[in-house]
């Protein structure tokens, strides 16, 4: 086995060291609340899991061998069944620190006025580019997901801190997939995305993370403040 192998779990393992050793910190409250981010993080590996799963084995996308360790499970690298719960902890890690540090002004009205532009946006575009079966359901799930967010009032009382949590987590995200898709680690059928790329990483990968961030923050928020348990 070669280093180069070894790549993909170096780079996951670099994504969770901070987060890991401040989350026990006293100026952040993951510890206390991991009986709600568990759950959070657990449900919305498995929904992206599923989907990876199947978007696999039809070929949509595929992973090169040469920079993981050659086990799989379902088809998937085991890095990649890693990946989820580690890339969403860290997620709610820079989440929780963004809504203590950057949210000292309240742009709720603006950012809901976004959402709907997205949803309707997200929307079109799934709709106009039903052939492209990565574009079609990345954008349809996340117009979805969105809306039911929205007009469930799961999200406006987080909005800003949401919102602004994606912004500054694009800057790990370009550098973490940036590497994924200059090696590259996972190539994509060009007959199923809109060959629109930032850095080598196609535009969907972007609405990918959205939903991801947007799927775990709202289970954790609604999970924390109804205090099932």
């Amino acid at each position: 086995m070669e280093l180069k192998n070894y790549m993909y779990l170096a780079l996951i393992m670099v994504s969770i060291a901070v987060p890991l050793l401040k989350s026990f910190d006293k100026s952040m409250p993951l510890g206390k609340n991991l009986k709600y981010i568990l759950p959070a993080v657990i449900l919305t590996s498995a929904f992206f899991l599923i989907w990876d799963i199947n978007f696999t084995h039809a070929r949509i996308w595929t992973f090169n061998s040469a920079y993981t360790l050659g086990k799989d499970i379902k088809g998937l690298p085991i890095e990649e069944w890693l990946f989820f719960p580690i890339a969403l902890y860290s997620s709610i890690f820079v989440y929780e620190w963004v809504k203590g540090k950057m949210t000292t002004h309240d742009y709720t009205k603006p950012l809901l006025a976004l959402s709907l532009v997205l949803i309707v946006g997200f929307a079109l575009i799934s709709y106009f580019y039903r052939p492209q079966i990565y574009t079609f359901t990345v954008f349809l799930f996340s117009s979805v997901y969105l809306a039911y967010a929205v007009f469930r009032n799961l999200l406006k009382q987080h909005i800003t801190g949401f919102y602004l949590s994606y912004v500054f987590l694009l800057i790990p995200f370009l550098v973490l997939y940036g590497t994924f898709t200059s090696l590259p680690l996972i190539e994509y059928h060009p007959a199923h995305i809109l060959k629109i790329k930032i850095l080598h990483i196609p535009i969907e990968d972007f609405v990918f993370f959205f939903l991801m961030l947007l799927m775990v923050t709202t289970l954790y928020e609604f999970l924390k403040h109804r205090k099932f348990y």
